[in-house]
């Protein structure tokens, strides 16, 4: 709901409180964040009037973030003939002056170095799936391949921000709360939109650091920012009761609260404060949801042989798998998981192969789960990270060792269920994995088409803000892509 106009003659103490407030707790300020992380969840269960604009084909999606930006051509995009290429020079009529980051750009030299991980075609689609990621290769049927996935940015954190919220400018909502907002919840005593942040194992890899604000509500208000659940301690900060503090007192308080809230927002017509009000009943109510969605108990055996024994260790990646698919199941209508890791500037033979273990199986039988519950039909599964690596060699090359840099030009992922079409590869790229031969796709494009699976036209969906209808996939074109469509 948008705030109330001011009066045309509004008191000037009434315009200092309203300020204070938009700075300290509202949407675009410090407790917006914070507020949202502590308590999270959505004051009005219904989605917003007129949407969704059409027959969803996704109800509720989990995005599996790469973070660090995994190598296209180690995964997703098989080039056989750059052994031939072996240290040789990349072309310049390949490059075609392209600006590089500044770890390479110093370079003398741009040697060719071809992946030294075997490839092998799966599924009925023949997509070509590295060695590395032999469970997703099992499941080639299930998974539609983006080979041709491009971006302006050629940096982590813009491209991050970018991929995330549509912008390269921090302050924008994630897409998990322009979902939140737009649709509204699905399970009154969970959030909507739920974030992990997985630990990987290799001692060596390079991590980037990611910040609350990937998963922050911007510009709209607090509540649909995304609520992390973490994998030590309290699962989600001060829900609990302090020591000594029965629930009884609990209650009682709140319903005081309640009670000056109104008050408040009878006199200031602010609709944060009746936000207040719905996220301090939610963080009530998750004092019961949250242990019981956490006690994974009751899960059978069954279970921890698909996902693996790391299923069992809280923090893990197979872990925030398996806890994907419980908030699934229970109408959390936004997972998001990141892993970090994934930035193979060098040792790349070393670590990417623990990187894709970690995430292998796990991913295949969160996808296999889902299916066999029923689930999988109407729940997107997204795979992959901000951009692409370069074919070339940054720093030291030899026949076991290389890095690459990063590359926006082009770079793979993977999507499954929802409304798309399993066992598709869609787009092309030119023998060195540099530039889109085939059916471009912008991350404007791709933020379209989730949301087109969804329900939501991206250029009827917007939000008045600083004067302008703000949209998720921005001014410019983007277009929803149809081929991959069930």
């Amino acid at each position: 709901m948008m705030p109330p106009r001011l009066p045309l003659h509004p008191d000037p103490e009434l315009i200092r409180r309203l300020s204070r407030r938009k700075f300290l707790g509202g949407a675009t300020g410090l407790g917006g964040i914070a507020l949202a992380s502590l308590f999270g969840g959505r004051a009005q269960a219904g989605a917003l009037p007129g949407l969704p604009h059409f027959a969803p084909k996704a109800k509720r999606a989990i995005y599996l973030h790469m973070v660090g930006a995994p190598p296209q051509q180690e995964t997703f995009d098989y080039k056989p003939g750059m052994k031939d290429w072996f240290d040789k020079e990349l072309p310049e009529s390949i490059r075609q002056g392209q600006r590089l980051t500044t770890m390479t750009s110093n370079q003398s030299r741009f040697p060719i170095a071809p992946s030294v991980f075997a490839f092998a075609q799966h599924g009925q689609s023949g997509a070509w799936i590295s060695e590395l990621l032999p469970y997703t290769a099992k499941m080639a049927d299930d998974i539609c391949v983006i080979r041709s996935m491009h971006t302006e940015a050629i940096n982590h954190e813009p491209a991050i921000t970018f991929i995330q919220t549509g912008n390269m400018i921090p302050g924008k909502p994630c897409i998990g709360s322009w979902i939140a907002y737009g649709l509204g919840t699905m399970n009154e005593d969970l959030p909507t939109f739920v974030v992990m942040n997985a630990t990987h194992t290799h001692p060596r890899a390079n991590v980037q650091a990611i910040s609350a604000r990937l998963w922050s509500a911007g510009f709209l208000s607090g509540q649909y920012a995304g609520v992390a659940l973490r994998s030590g301690g309290d699962p989600v900060l001060y829900i609990n009761n302090p020591d000594g503090v029965p629930p009884e007192v609990r209650r009682q308080m709140l319903d005081g609260v309640a009670e000056l809230n109104q008050l408040e927002y009878g006199r200031l017509a602010d609709e944060e404060t009746r936000v207040r009000t719905a996220q301090y009943e939610m963080a009530f109510r998750m004092q019961t949801s949250v242990p019981e969605l956490t006690d994974l108990t009751k899960e059978p055996e069954s279970i921890y042989e698909m996902y693996g024994e790391e299923a069992r260790k809280p923090g893990t990646f197979a872990y925030s798998a398996l806890m994907a698919r419980r908030l699934a199941e229970r109408g959390v209508r936004f997972v998001q998981i990141y892993h970090r890791g994934w930035d193979v500037h060098g040792n790349l033979p070393e670590v990417l192969p623990v990187q894709c273990k970690d995430i292998d199986q796990p991913v295949w039988a969160l996808v296999q789960d889902l299916k066999q519950r029923g689930m999988l039909e109407d729940t997107l599964v997204l795979w992959g990270g901000e951009f692409g690596r370069t074919i070339y060699s940054q720093g030291r090359l030899t026949a076991k060792d290389y890095g690459r840099d990063h590359h926006p030009r082009c770079f793979s992922l993977w999507l499954a269920g929802g409304g798309v079409k399993g066992g598709v590869v869609h787009g092309e790229t030119d023998e060195f994995s540099y530039n889109i031969t085939r059916d471009p796709v912008h991350v404007r494009d791709l933020q379209a088409t989730l949301l087109h699976l969804f329900g939501i036209r991206h250029e009827r969906f917007t939000y008045k803000y600083q004067g302008l209808d703000q949209k998720l996939t921005g001014v410019e074109r983007a277009s929803v892509v149809k081929q991959i469509l069930a």
